[in-house]
């Protein structure tokens, strides 16, 4: 698996792309709306010490495709027009410039199709019609794993839903070994070893995330990050762990039809890794690079659905579905290059009702871990 060419949320905006099944994505970019303002203030305030004609710069990396890519965008521009409408007229920075990062796999079409959306977005639920800021936005095709800007000239970067993303399998189970027998991820079944290795990959990957991003920032510069996590100090059992384990189960069931080679799925390993708060924390501070301003731990049901909705609700036909609809559109691309586009439908509605069976015993919900950092 060549992670950059490969990983990508299903395109377009058709019944199984990303675009129409990321609810649970967009319920966690809501809960963390007040830490993102926040941020924004501190960011545009720093925008503002290099002088009155100065860019705000602002990244989202990781921004894949459809409403959320326009939710978090609208975001950052009503949080700058109500720092604005605070300050003189004379002191306003000329801009906000956006870059849009993501792998080059990322439908970046969709997203510039879509971008004259952001003003009615920005405008909406508003009392009075505000200060929108000037602002530009471009595309940034590129690993998050590598450099993407030069040296210190962003304000604030923002990633949502992507940093449980590793840059590439653990290279002794992508070597072709048969380590992991039957699972795609970290399972009841997993051996220590493997465990070791997908978390020695975690810490790599975030601590290299850090220093080129500290690298990038501007003295004093934000991140605010948000990325899937696990509650359990078991890794064998976290709750992320049922959502991959469900989908092994599925696999293992079309090995069974005769349908998908036992082969295939012993070689098929996710290039992820949902992390303990307190294994994000260690690896900032060794990094000795940021200063954590905000970090918590908050729960998304695995449907997206509302929290004031009756839990006994919650794990029905209708949520399976929606389940098995979220995580097609998010891995159908590496599986169908993996194992061949025709297994999708089947795969998945297997999968349905595995969640299902599984959500009427336990109502499992996505930890997400939100982090807001401020460069030293």
């Amino acid at each position: 698996m060549n992670v950059e060419r490969d990983l990508h949320m299903t395109r377009g905006d058709g019944e199984h792309s990303y675009a129409s099944n990321s609810r649970a994505q967009e319920k966690s970019i809501l809960k963390t709306r007040p830490v993102l303002h926040k941020a924004v203030a501190a960011a545009h305030a720093l925008s503002l010490s290099s002088g009155p004609g100065g860019a705000m710069v602002v990244a989202d990396l990781g921004c894949s495709s459809g409403p959320n890519t326009l939710l978090v965008v609208s975001e950052v521009i009503k949080a700058v027009a109500d720092c604005r409408h605070e300050l003189a007229t004379g002191s306003q920075p000329q801009h906000v410039q956006f870059f849009l990062n993501d792998l080059p796999g990322n439908d970046f079409n969709l997203v510039f199709q879509s971008l004259e959306l952001i003003k009615l977005a920005a405008n909406k639920d508003r009392q009075e019609e505000p200060l929108l800021p000037p602002y530009y936005v471009a595309g940034l095709p590129g690993s998050f794993y590598t450099r993407l800007f030069p040296d210190r000239c962003v304000h604030l970067f923002h990633s949502s839903y992507c940093l449980m993303w590793r840059s590439k399998v653990p290279d002794e189970l992508a070597s072709g070994a048969v380590l992991n027998e039957g699972n795609m991820y970290i399972w009841e079944t997993t051996p220590p070893a493997v465990v070791a290795l997908y978390r020695r990959q975690f810490q790599e990957d975030l601590s290299l995330f850090l220093t080129l991003r500290h690298t990038e920032l501007v003295s004093g510069g934000h991140m605010v990050l948000t990325f899937l996590g696990r509650k359990s100090k078991d890794v064998l059992r976290g709750e992320l762990s049922y959502t991959w384990g469900l989908l092994a189960q599925a696999l293992q069931s079309l090995v069974k039809e005769g349908r998908v080679e036992k082969e295939k799925l012993d070689s098929f390993n996710l290039p992820f890794y949902v992390p303990s708060v307190d294994e994000v924390r260690d690896v900032i501070a060794q990094s000795q690079a940021f200063d954590v301003i905000h970090i918590q731990l908050f729960d998304v049901k695995w449907d997206g659905g509302d929290d004031d909705v009756e839990m006994e609700d919650y794990g029905g036909v209708e949520s399976s579905v929606s389940v098995a609809r979220s995580i097609r559109a998010v891995v159908g691309p590496l599986i169908a290059r993996h194992f061949g586009e025709h297994i999708l439908d089947h795969l998945f509605e297997l999968y349905a009702k595995n969640v299902a069976m599984h959500l009427q015993k336990v109502k499992t919900k996505y930890p997400v871990i939100l982090v807001s950092l401020q460069a030293k």
